[in-house]
């Protein structure tokens, strides 16, 4: 596919690898910067209350990062063999059909990462005040989406460069947090090896909403599916990105929880939302609450730059294959998809100012799980349907490893219909709302887009 093919300028991305593009080292951080948001510093509260034990609590976290691995091994074989930017989009359209890809593509280019762009903005602005309490939220999380935005505005080597530094920078604060808490905190009467009653924690209902809620933090594990076009050397890449990004985050989401639980009482953290804030303010006293809330501060800014990054090569990649949508294929010199770029700061924008984007992240959670579900899903159903596909890389533990996703997302999904049953049902009518879209917008088939794209 030519520049002028998708309407561009003279920048055509990249699918081979040869040339300048996105390193695995950035691809890796975009993959960390976007798994790591509020969710960790937030849910402990909720968790401890119902499991109060150590060793469960850490294998609790242990085991949904497990199974995000095994949702990275699905996707890496997909993104290897399918090395073309836009996550679900792009694999769903050529496991199952390109009206299903345009389902997934709508809800993921509409509000499935503004939603959680204005939330993490927000969350910005409010942490932000915990430090210097005079400034306003709304104007700080605004601000920090224009800020961000034009940074992606200034093309994909600009982008690399802060999105390393400010990922790197986000990890040091952790480790450094958790140094801190090791060494200054008082240690509590907890015990992180299996204890006697721990068995029956694990079998419980609270230890299995648990997962359904650590799996919402572990969320974003497959970041770098969405930048496959610019990456070095996707088909190698790739899998390397996003198993690196995963084990990084497990590691600190293990080693978080257990410094909460370790440096402050139980007591202290049963149902409390800012566990983190409890947590710096055992560690390091009265100032502790700042310190937390300016390390989580810096930490949000690396996650609005990533969702900022990829979020837009959704819409990108759709405008390329449907004229109606021609406009947002168009990329700069630089080789920043522009319009698509200012089309998801512009919903971001109006989810901050309606505050509304907690309502829509309520109704997309069950959206994004369906396409996740039916993408590992894919996997399967091409190893049977098309078994002498090229295949670069192949999922490590299959079938094993889909399977052992395939029946957490479902049991996700099975939660939110029967826990959330008006917002899940919101979130099919948002699915269907796409179909009717892409009924009305299609005009030639995605598969020959594609198979154009790669030429």
């Amino acid at each position: 596919m030519t520049a002028s093919d998708a309407g561009t300028a003279p920048w055509t991305g990249r699918l081979t690898g040869s040339g300048p593009g996105v390193s695995v080292q950035v691809a890796t951080a975009i993959v960390v910067a976007d798994m790591i948001g509020v969710g960790v510093f937030t849910s402990l509260g909720f968790q401890v209350k119902d499991i109060p034990s150590g060793f469960s609590i850490l294998l609790l976290w242990t085991i949904g990062g497990i199974v995000a691995l095994c949702g990275v091994f699905s996707y890496s074989e997909l993104g290897a063999m399918f090395p073309r930017s836009s996550g679900e989009y792009n694999f769903l359209s050529r496991a199952y059909h390109p009206a299903f890809g345009f389902l997934a593509g709508w809800v993921s280019a509409t509000v499935g990462f503004a939603a959680p762009v204005a939330l993490a903005a927000m969350a910005f602005g409010e942490y932000a005040k915990s430090v210097v309490p005079d400034l306003p939220p709304i104007p700080l999380a605004i601000g920090v989406v224009w800020l961000v935005s034009l940074v992606q505005l200034t093309g994909v080597r600009h982008s690399s460069t802060f999105q390393l530094i400010s990922t790197i920078l986000k990890v040091v604060l952790i480790v450094a947090f958790l140094v801190a808490g090791f060494i200054v905190g008082v240690p509590q009467p907890i015990s992180f090896a299996p204890q006697g009653g721990d068995l029956a924690h694990i079998a419980s209902a609270p230890f299995a909403i648990g997962l359904v809620f650590v799996m919402y933090s572990f969320s974003g594990w497959n970041a770098a599916t969405y930048i496959i076009g610019e990456m070095n050397m996707p088909q190698r890449n790739l899998p390397r990105a996003l198993l690196a990004g995963t084990l990084i985050v497990l590691v600190l989401y293990v080693a978080l929880n257990a410094v909460f639980l370790y440096s402050t009482p139980v007591s202290a953290l049963a149902g409390q939302l800012d566990v983190a804030s409890v947590a710096g303010t055992a560690i390091f006293g009265s100032l502790g609450g700042r310190i937390v809330g300016a390390m989580i501060c810096v930490g949000l800014i690396s996650s609005i730059s990533a969702m900022m990054w990829i979020g837009p090569r959704v819409m990108m990649t759709m405008g390329e294959d449907i004229p109606a949508l021609r406009v947002f294929s168009r990329r700069s010199v630089s080789g920043a998809p522009a319009y698509a770029i200012l089309f998801q700061l512009a919903v971001a924008n109006l989810l901050l100012f309606t505050r509304s984007f907690e309502a829509v992240l309520d109704f997309i959670q069950f959206a994004l799980l369906f396409c996740s579900f039916f993408t590992v899903a894919g996997v399967i159903k091409l190893r049977i349907s098309d078994p002498d596909l090229p295949r670069p890389y192949r999922a490590w533990g299959y079938p094993f490893t889909p399977l052992v996703f395939l029946l957490v997302t479902a049991f996700m999904m099975y939660y939110l219909l029967t826990e959330r049953p008006v917002q899940a049902l919101a979130g099919m009518l948002v699915m269907l709302s796409g179909l009717l879209i892409y009924a009305v917008f299609r005009r030639r088939p995605v598969a020959a887009a594609a198979s154009s794209h790669r030429e």
